[in-house]
């Protein structure tokens, strides 16, 4: 049905009404619903991001999260990598080191940068691969993201994409082209914080943010990412709650399809404004521990945007997948330039010593979690790859 969309659910829920709901949360509420182990679905979530949930059961809250994180996922965290394509952004964003009015050296990499990138992190021991861009459809359009994917895909087992919201029927191509999973976060569901933060561009317009999980759905994208950045809105738990109410749409209308979390903090970067609220480390444990009791199968992503320790210490806590020595500038893995990052990362670990610190404490470190052979694509013609980017890359990987 055409007007079938998470938009339409989304306008017929006040914000201020969820907000008042999360805050009359009492103890007895919070009681029955950690006996509920997740079954009272968003009623339940409300409860349990509330205020009186953080002060009074967080310990509560990170032990059924733990138990229900190893009957589902066990002790595997899956590894992965991203790799920045592009700083070329057409949207003005006063968070983010791409935005259009920072005045720094824009790149965008070369088919043969690309592989020179890609061979460093295919020797690190990489086979899931994160392909991010800034938003411009000019520069790095369908067509750039598509050769993009069709130059690694005979080297990857897992790419996925994070870049400007697209069609169905660009979706459609990428897919063909071996897209695995896209990243879409909402960055804030409150359309004044969002109108705030979000100046000029085509980012600007929430409801066709909104609406792309659903064009991915329709698409048929075998993963999708969703995902708030906490320090846009002051009033984070209500944000969260649209979140979730956006991940239980989606889990039940697209039900083929798998699910991400992630929880990015506002992180420093060029040109940068501060933060509506700074989000304590308890809270983002309370997030993440509301979310895996809300929906058992989500998987929960922790980024190096936060410390080492604090890494270690909520990997028991639903973890079930890490990004491990990021960079977050266009060919940053090949040439070391730090003035092209969209945010500072906090943890440098490189991936031999997460995977060491993993081991230590009994996790398996997952590598490759999908396999091209299971995507049931025609390979695409070598055709369109150059004889000297065909050499460049034989170069690279042997």
């Amino acid at each position: 049905m055409k007007d079938d969309k998470y938009l339409n659910l989304f306008n017929q829920t006040e914000w201020c009404d969820i907000s008042s709901r999360i805050i009359k949360t009492e103890k007895e509420d919070v009681e029955r619903a950690l006996l509920r182990e997740g079954k009272g679905g968003l009623e339940d979530f409300i409860t349990l991001i509330s205020p009186i949930a953080g002060e009074y059961y967080l310990e509560s809250l990170a032990s059924l999260s733990n138990l229900l994180t190893k009957q589902r996922f066990g002790k595997a965290i899956r590894l992965f990598a991203p790799m920045y394509l592009s700083n070329e952004c057409n949207n003005v964003c006063d968070y983010c080191g791409f935005s259009l009015g920072n005045a720094i050296p824009r790149k965008t990499l070369t088919p043969v940068e690309i592989l020179k990138d890609a061979g460093i992190l295919r020797k690190m021991g990489f086979e899931h691969v994160l392909l991010v861009t800034g938003e411009s459809a000019r520069v790095v359009d369908v067509k750039y993201i598509g050769e993009a994917l069709q130059l690694l895909r005979p080297h990857f087992s897992n790419l996925s994409i994070e870049v400007q919201p697209l069609y169905q029927n660009e979706y459609e191509e990428l897919i063909e082209k071996g897209l695995h999973s896209v990243f879409v976060y909402q960055e804030t569901y409150n359309r004044e914080s969002y109108s705030k933060h979000h100046k000029k561009g085509k980012k600007r317009n929430f409801d066709w943010r909104l609406e792309t999980p659903d064009r991915l759905g329709r698409a048929k994208i075998k993963k999708m990412g969703l995902g708030c950045l906490y320090g846009l809105t002051e009033d984070w738990r209500t944000d969260a709650y649209f979140a979730a109410q956006h991940l239980q749409y989606l889990e039940k209308k697209y039900w083929q399809t798998t699910y991400s979390m992630s929880f990015p903090r506002l992180r420093p970067c060029h040109g940068d404004s501060e933060p509506e609220v700074t989000l304590k480390d308890r809270d983002l444990v309370q997030l993440l521990c509301t979310f895996r009791i809300f929906s058992h199968e989500l998987e929960l992503s922790i980024s190096t945007r936060e410390s080492p320790a604090f890494r270690d210490n909520v990997l028991p806590l639903g973890i079930t997948t890490m990004s491990a020595g990021s960079k977050t500038n266009p060919g940053g893995y090949a040439n070391e330039e730090d003035s092209l990052e969209q945010f500072e990362i906090s943890d440098d670990r490189t991936p031999k010593d997460i995977c060491s610190m993993l081991r230590k404490y009994n996790y398996d470190p997952v590598w490759k979690d999908w396999d091209s052979a299971y995507d049931q694509i025609q390979t695409t013609s070598p055709k369109k790859v150059s004889a000297s980017q065909s050499r460049e890359s034989t170069a690279i990987f042997i």
